[in-house]
Order: structure tokens, then sequence, then C-alpha cells
């Protein structure tokens, strides 16, 4: 579960406008925690459970939860609580009002019509790649990310692109922090492994990665960065590795995919 301070790890995001704590409703931030609490490990919880889970005093975990269930973001059997599908109201408000998402969706269609590959856009949140647009996909089966989808940043080609626009203090305190779970044998779960790849991405500005997540699919990403050179978010492709080798990857979609950052940074 992320914390507050992960938005810090952002790669991208506008620095925060400071706000006076005396401004702040804090059952508001509560209430999302309790929301953030609920995850495909933990999708029915009782009282004392997201009390846990939240550091929330019980009486307060309760109120929260029944008022989510009053508002239609959550249900109960009298014992166990769980999210309802209103909650998603308030994620699709971020991809239906967010600039980004909006310009470059032109773009990634027509680099997708052009290779024949569904094309993502995506941004780091915390520890997770989120995908935040996705190409229409020019096949009748098509791979990727739709968009929502969050996924560990360490096993996806996105993630470490934008990890690497952090300066070398907060990608030691994202390292430091981030679970490197295994998902396949190929997986880097070394802390030390991982920061060489990041420090590859950031020489040569790509990143192409096998087997990480799925042991079918290679990924590849490029840094989508505005006109000042700040890494906004990364534009990229999930395909299958029987079809694309890494060479056929760098000779044949790379320069597309940097064409299109190109043209979108003065945009974006």
């Amino acid at each position: 579960m992320s914390s507050p301070n992960d938005a810090a790890a952002t790669a991208g995001a506008p620095r925060p406008f400071p706000i006076d704590p005396a401004d702040l409703i804090a059952g508001l931030g509560r209430g999302l925690a309790v929301i953030e609490s609920f995850d495909d490990e933990h999708d029915r919880m009782t009282i004392a459970e997201v009390a846990a889970r939240t550091a929330i005093p019980r009486t307060a975990a309760r109120r929260h939860l029944l008022s989510l269930c009053h508002f239609g973001y959550a249900a109960t059997d009298g014992k166990r609580f769980w999210l309802q599908p209103r909650v998603l109201r308030l994620g699709q408000s971020y991809l239906d009002a967010a600039r980004l998402p909006r310009l470059v969706r032109p773009f990634i269609q027509q680099l997708s019509t052009n290779t024949g590959e569904t094309v993502n856009v995506s941004v780091l949140d915390g520890h997770e790649v989120v995908y935040v647009v996705r190409s229409n996909s020019p096949r009748m089966v098509s791979i990727g990310f739709h968009a929502g989808a969050r996924v560990p940043a360490h096993v996806v080609s996105p993630g470490t692109v934008l990890l690497a626009a952090l300066d070398d203090d907060a990608l030691a305190r994202w390292i430091a922090e981030h679970d490197f779970a295994g998902f396949t044998a190929a997986t880097l779960t070394s802390a030390a492994a991982f920061r060489d790849q990041v420090n590859a991405a950031r020489a040569s500005d790509y990143v192409v990665l096998q087997g990480q997540l799925d042991s079918g699919l290679t990924g590849v990403a490029v840094a989508l960065k505005d006109r000042r050179g700040e890494t906004r978010a990364a534009i990229g492709m999930t395909l299958q590795t029987v079809a694309w080798s890494v060479e056929s990857i760098v000779a044949k979609l790379l320069p597309a995919l940097q064409s299109t950052a190109q043209t979108l940074r003065p945009v974006i």
C-alpha cells in the first residue's frame, strides 16, 4: 500500500503546492486511506483489519467504512466490508480530466497504426506504474495494459525509464523502500542489479525488458519529456517475445517510439 511520501518519488510530478496543515481535512485523507487499504489479498476485511492496515482507530475506521457504504462506495454483510464498482469513478475522473492522456492519444494511435502494435503511456505512482492511456489495437487480439492498470515498477519497462529521471538520492530512497518481488525466473529481485538497470536506461534513454512480469512478454519504453527536458511519462509497447527479438525491437520499434516522444515534447 502506498504511503503519502510516495508522491515525492513520482517522476515528472509537479512540485506540491504548499498547504497550511490547518486547511486540511484529516477525515478525507483517512477515508481515502481506507479505500486504498483494499487490494487483491485484502478484498474483504473486518473493521479491525482495516484499522490495522491504515493505523486508524477502530471507531474511526468503522465510521469511515459505514460512510462508504452509505454513499455507495462499499458494502457489508455486517461483519466484513468490500468495495463497490462506484469506487472506479474516482480513477475514471482522473483519466477523463487529466490533460496528458487527451494530448497523447492521437499520437499513440497513429504510432499503433504504423507499427501494428498496441502502445501505452504510463506514469509512476509511488512504487507502481499506472497505465493512463492505451491505443486501440490494430489486431484482433492485443497485448498490453488497459488504462488504469497498476503494476510493480521494477517488472515493466516504463518503471525503469521513469525511475531513471530521479536524482541519485531519490532513487536510492525508492530502491531502499521497494519490495522487489519475483514474478518469473528472470525478474530482477536484487536492488543492486535494478540500480544498474536504471543507470543503463539513463545512458541509453530507453529500456527493453524480457520476461520480468510474464515469461512470454517483452517490453520497450522511452521517456516522454516536456520542453524543459523533464520526464512527464513513459511511452512503450508490450510484445510477444516469440515474435520480437531484442534486436528487432531496437531496429524497428524503438526509432518509432523515439520519434513520437520527440514530436510530443513541445506539447506536453
